[in-house]
């Protein structure tokens, strides 16, 4: 009977297990993205060890004073010139919107008329709530603020909670799950660094060409692009896509402008910029990074898709690991006695 018991106790257990990770997949994601923030603070504490010879909270204080300084400098230098661009841009691609619904129409490819603001409406809202970023959803900043605090937490003594989770493992797998944390730890560190470099040079880029070629917005459009160089693959795409339908708002020539820019700094990016930083972090197929957005888009939203990244790269080093391991053993069992 306590064999039987136990039994039942397992799968009991699994299966509650399950529907808890089903109920709580936001706070989890929550937890995730704190981690992944954590990674990437940590990073920013080892590169400056490297010219500091200090303490390791003094570096991550001088990370987070930095990190800080940057974000409210540039809120105070451009906070009013962006919060004007957004509603300018929000209002412009509406009117776009507006107008290609316009042109499907007369070619016969919409389903009437009068369906055209209805359908401008629900195609530009993803659009609106995207540059609204600025100033709303007092609940994304919640969740923010608590991704925010995790992460600091965890990168002030990352060895408690690492020690914390070997505890949960048994004892005769520790020492394998201590080396398969670093490894992921490791990989997280290179992808993150990539991107950082990645979103920086993107959106340099973008804003230089599109004020150069005179086409409005171009902070706002830059800022955007940076940010979306997040999410490879769809996040370049939402971004030409805004980038062209401003340029051609301003004439046709500035919307030229604006393809020419999005090709030559797409083209950079994947052919240049991209292998040099995968060579040093992390190169992963495109098929596999955009194959992992879709999926978690599709079963965790906006934010599985922001950390579709993270999690593919973390697998991968976990199966490469797992690899290593299964050699290893094979190799003994076929080395003679």
């Amino acid at each position: 009977m306590r064999h039987e018991f136990k039994r039942a106790a397992v799968w009991l257990g699994l299966a509650s297990a399950i529907a808890l990770v089903v109920l709580l997949i936001q706070p989890l994601l929550i937890i995730f993205a704190g981690f992944v923030f954590a990674t990437l603070l940590d990073g920013g504490v080892r590169l400056l060890g490297r010219v500091l010879p200090i303490g390791r909270n003094w570096r991550l204080l001088i990370v987070c004073l930095l990190t800080l300084i940057f974000m409210i400098g540039t809120f105070v230098l451009t906070g009013v010139q962006v919060a004007e661009q957004v509603g300018q841009l929000r209002a412009t691609l509406e009117a776009q919107a507006v107008q290609l619904t316009s042109w499907l129409t007369n070619q016969g490819l919409m389903p009437a008329p009068s369906d055209i603001s209805g359908i401008a409406r629900q195609a530009m809202s993803s659009v609106g709530r995207l540059t609204s970023w600025v100033g709303t959803a007092v609940g994304a900043l919640t969740t923010m603020f608590m991704i925010l605090v995790i992460g600091l937490f965890i990168a002030i003594d990352p060895h408690v909670y690492r020690r914390g989770l070997q505890w949960m493992i048994p004892e005769e797998k520790r020492d394998e799950f201590a080396i398969t944390a670093s490894r992921m730890g490791q990989t997280l560190r290179r992808l993150l660094f990539g991107r950082i470099l990645g979103m920086i040079a993107e959106g340099v880029l973008t804003w230089l060409a599109l004020m150069v070629g005179g086409v409005p917005m171009a902070m706002i459009l830059g800022i955007l692009s940076g940010i979306l160089a997040f999410i490879p693959n769809i996040g370049a795409f939402i971004s030409g896509a805004l980038m062209i339908a401003v340029g051609f708002s301003a004439g046709v020539d500035t919307g030229i402008w604006a393809i020419a820019t999005y090709v030559i700094v797409q083209t950079f990016d994947g052919y240049v910029l991209v292998p040099i930083v995968a060579k040093r972090t992390v190169d992963m197929p495109p098929a596999l990074t955009l194959g992992a957005q879709i999926l978690a888009s599709a079963l965790f939203g906006i934010l599985g898709l922001a950390l579709a990244d993270p999690m593919t790269a973390m697998i991968k080093a976990a199966l490469e690991r797992r690899k290593e391991v299964a050699e290893e053993e094979r190799d003994t069992e076929d080395a003679p006695a």
